[in-house]
């Protein structure tokens, strides 16, 4: 599924499709360049799980947790400044095998080896300062199974 978002709202409401499609345990990869609009997404992932904590970019802090009132936990992580996996790799494994957690990965190159191969990756490239392409593809059938309702969700995208 490929999609352009014209816009920062735009961004979060995919996000907030997502979001209210999500039941945990999935794992969802975020690629894309400085400012693509990975964390914007997770904004809207949040949103849709009804956090209402506002959401910061974990880069400096490498990972950030919120609590949905739903009883899911979003755990948020960022590994642009780590160079290898070291003892990430380990709270990685454990946290993406939680079942009411779900786990958004940002700049996951480090941690690659430990995640799980069924996870929505959603790819998001610039094409000028406002629009991005987001493609999301899946690698097993319960990310199969969130594209397919993300896919058919109505919802005035882009």
């Amino acid at each position: 599924m490929s999609q352009i978002m014209t816009s920062t709202a735009a961004m979060q409401r995919l996000g907030q499709v997502i979001g209210r499609n999500l039941k945990g345990g999935e794992v969802i990869e975020l690629v894309g360049d400085i400012g693509a609009g990975k964390t914007t997404l997770t904004k809207g992932v949040a949103k849709g799980l009804d956090i209402t904590e506002p959401v910061q970019s974990p880069t400096f802090t490498i990972s950030r947790v919120y609590q949905s009132p739903g009883g899911l936990t979003l755990a948020h992580y960022d590994f642009y400044r780590l160079g290898e996996a070291g003892i990430m790799a380990e709270e990685i494994r454990e946290v993406t095998m939680q079942p009411q957690t779900v786990t958004v990965v940002e700049w996951a190159g480090a941690v690659e080896q430990v995640l799980p191969a069924d996870r929505l990756t959603a790819r998001i490239l610039a094409i000028d300062e406002q629009s991005r392409r987001v493609t999301l593809s899946a690698g097993g059938p319960m990310s199969q199974a969130l594209l397919a309702a993300i896919s058919t969700a109505d919802e005035g995208l882009g």
